[in-house]
């Protein structure tokens, strides 16, 4: 058995080598830790064994002194008398007594303690369950998800019962606290209250969570509140020495606003208190449709633009390999013109791309603007790998069939790359293509000179590759999502759903050279699920006579 769980324990060591924490942003890699879990329960119940075999043992000897000195202290003198008696009283308090104290002191938790502190080092950090926290709050914002919905498990597609405890849900509200969003700590505190009211038996006590939730609501401006949740604070804890003095801070902040008012109270003010707690605006102006979108909502898709959308086969311009086997094509969207295009990956070359993308996944990156370096960013969240055409022969059959169903050429494109995303994985609103010039002799007006003067702080983000802009992108989906997780596009008022084995094309460019705008896009929040998908970006060079260019700018 010690000989399976060190196995195991090394195999599971060795995938987790290459990964550096961040598990939040991978379910891929989120699985090896349900793996790490069970070899610790593993470990832990031949600990509980071996334990109990030595509590049997202690106890079987407990149980045989009591029965031989309670005759023993009935007549001592008596009892000593037989010379066999005195000597096996000499005997065990010598030598069995003492090999008694060595098995009470023998250490068989030893062996599961060496195997926690191993993987402990692999673990999730405070900065995952930090990450993990957000994601939630993130799901729960997105798709108008309730602390209580949450709490209970409810969530659509869901095939697993998942309940949240009293002490989950503080750890969310002190998770958002710690980050100064009292917006969620205000939601997640109620939710403590509210289940500990229920009866729900938790470790955190209720003045903790007053504690909290008051301050929370102060700092949101809601003075009143505020000063109620203190009082109640002090009816259960009389001598907390903060909540003392923020009651007396809270009644003076209160008297002056009294003064101020003077009974003058306006609409204004009204509207004010009743604001407290709406969601505070943030850093994405198109932040209500892309969620309205990720919700299946606001989707613009008229029964007159509808008419528009059709089905086909799709032989890529008589590309002879297409020709006896052509690919199902439909249409998503009229303008831009985006397709969908079916059977495009097997189950098994999806399995082999995932099993050869795993070990290399790492924290998805965005380019800094204005520095133009790669950096992690709270609006992606996944994991992603390159892969070559040398890491296996299915990515070359890959890349080779995208270059077919397109007609573009991949010798300029980017290679090949894998993505899984994690607990509310996401990539907010951007563009593929890059939004400075490229060549800083081009004709700078019109559309261009916006482009310019708009974009001239950013870096060309792919001038070092020499091989110009992304002219178009091929998203493959990998795998199904139960919910969520949809390709939406928030200037088109359009939403894409994964389904596994198809893959949605769209031109990032106007033919002019032009970046087209409108296809600005996110990947919206998975709810439930583990979404994987594989893209190609396509370039300028080399699609010179595969893709002319157009007469005028907005072609």
């Amino acid at each position: 058995m010690k000989l399976w769980v060190s196995t195991l324990l090394m195999a599971w060591l060795g995938v987790l080598g290459s990964v550096q924490a961040e598990f939040f942003t991978s379910i891929g890699h989120m699985t090896d830790l349900i793996y790490a879990e069970k070899d610790l329960v593993q470990s832990l119940k031949e600990y509980i064994i071996v334990e109990e075999a030595k509590l049997l043992k202690i106890k079987s000897w407990a149980t045989k002194m009591e029965a031989l000195t309670s005759k023993s202290t009935a007549d001592p003198e008596g009892y000593l008398a037989h010379p066999v008696n005195a000597y096996k009283l000499v005997k065990r308090l010598n030598t069995e007594w003492p090999a008694l104290e060595d098995l009470v002191l023998q250490d068989s938790a030893a062996g599961f303690i060496a195997n926690l502190s191993v993987q402990r080092q692999f673990f999730p950090t405070d900065e995952d369950e930090k990450g993990a926290a957000k994601a939630l709050m993130r799901l729960q914002d997105t798709y108008k998800l309730d602390p209580d919905m949450i709490s209970r498990g409810e969530l659509p597609g869901t095939k697993y019962q998942a309940v949240m405890s009293v002490d989950d849900c503080f750890g969310m509200g002190r998770s958002a606290y710690n980050e100064g969003d009292y917006y969620h700590t205000v939601l997640w505190m109620e939710q403590v209250l509210k289940q500990l009211d229920a009866g729900e038996e938790a470790t955190t006590p209720k003045a903790q969570v007053l504690d909290y939730l008051s301050y929370a609501v102060f700092q949101l401006g809601d003075l009143h509140r505020a000063l109620e949740l203190t009082r109640r604070l002090l009816s259960l804890d009389p001598s907390h020495e903060r909540a003392g003095g923020n009651l007396r801070y809270f009644e003076h902040l209160l008297e002056e606003e009294r003064e101020k008012r003077l009974l003058n109270q306006t609409d204004a003010e009204l509207a004010a208190q009743e604001s407290f707690y709406e969601r505070p605006v943030d850093y994405l102006p198109e932040r209500d449709v892309y969620e309205s979108l990720c919700r299946g909502e606001g989707v613009k898709l008229t029964p007159r633009r509808q008419k528009r959308l059709f089905c086909r086969y799709h032989h890529g311009n008589r590309t002879p390999q297409l020709l006896i086997a052509p690919f199902k094509e439909e249409d998503e969207w009229d303008s831009p013109h985006i397709v969908r295009y079916y059977d495009v990956m097997s189950d098994e070359e999806i399995e082999r791309i995932k099993e050869i993308a795993k070990p290399k996944l790492a924290r998805a990156t965005v380019r800094d603007p204005k520095t133009g370096v790669l950096t992690v960013a709270s609006y992606r969240v996944s994991k992603s790998s390159w892969l070559e055409e040398d890491d296996d022969p299915v990515v070359a059959r890959v890349n080779r069939r995208m270059q077919h169903i397109t007609g573009l050429t991949v010798k300029t494109a980017e290679l090949l790359q894998v993505a899984n995303y994690g607990m509310g994985g996401q990539y907010e609103p951007h563009f593929d293509f890059s939004r400075r010039p490229f060549d800083s002799g081009l004709k700078t007006e019109g559309n261009r000179l916006a482009t310019f003067l708009n974009y001239s702080h950013e870096r060309d983000a792919f001038k070092r590759l020499g091989t110009g802009n992304r002219v178009a992108t091929f998203l493959n989906y990998m795998s199904d999502v139960e919910a969520g997780g949809a390709t939406v596009f928030p200037d088109l008022g359009a939403a894409i759903w994964p389904k596994k084995g198809t893959a949605v094309f769209w031109y990032n460019l106007l033919r002019s050279g032009e970046g087209d705008y409108r296809t600005r896009h996110a990947a919206c929040p998975v709810l439930v699920g583990c979404k994987w998908v594989s893209n190609k970006w396509f370039h300028e060079r080399g699609q010179e006579f595969l893709r002319p260019c157009g007469s005028t700018e907005v072609d």
